[in-house]
């Protein structure tokens, strides 16, 4: 996935200013695709230079007034392009799993307790997309954009789930590991 097709996706949902989207990022796409406010801005240059988005008809816009956005039928080609092309899976890259392969040869010390933050950290994010869950996708619910939509939110539930009990594994794993001295 790519931020540009990100930001598309979230115009052609809406038209925007950068801020709205920066908003907009911090509580739905940005569960699965992060930008800065910086990165979110410099891609609608981009876009609107490639010819994918326009800022909306209404003059221009005085220092401090938002300059909103919406998509060109360009853009609305390249994400159904983007949409329909194959892709394959990216491997995982986790700098836990790493620092317990790291941990096997050189000592488990601040491991378990990072283990455990890890844990909250994760139960905190699902609890909160079991709340979203249980707010915006009441039985009922069904047209394809919010089966779509929940179909997303469900991989979320999915991977903190699958998070949640890899975590309470490894944190049973390391309390029968022999005691190093410096583990904790």
């Amino acid at each position: 996935m790519s931020l540009p097709h990100a930001i598309l996706t979230a115009l052609v949902e809406k038209p925007s200013s950068g801020l709205e989207l920066t908003r907009r990022f911090d509580k739905s796409i940005g569960y699965f695709w992060s930008a800065t406010h910086q990165q979110i801005y410099r891609e609608l240059g981009k876009l609107e230079a490639d010819g994918l988005i326009r800022a909306l008809p209404g003059g221009q816009p005085a220092r401090g007034q938002k300059k909103s956005y919406e998509v060109l039928p360009a853009g609305r080609d390249e994400l159904a392009r983007w949409t329909a092309a194959p892709q394959d899976p990216k491997p995982l890259r986790d700098a836990m799993l790493l620092r317990l392969r790291a941990a096997a040869v050189v000592g488990t010390s601040g491991i378990e307790a990072d283990l455990r933050r890890y844990l909250e950290l994760h139960e905190r994010q699902l609890a909160e997309y079991e709340e979203i869950e249980e707010r915006d996708f009441p039985p009922g619910r069904d047209s394809t954009e919010d089966r779509l939509r929940h179909l997303v939110l469900r991989a979320g539930i999915d991977l903190e789930t699958f998070w949640t009990q890899w975590l309470r594994h490894a944190l049973a794993q390391f309390g029968e590991l022999p005691d190093e001295g410096g583990r904790t």
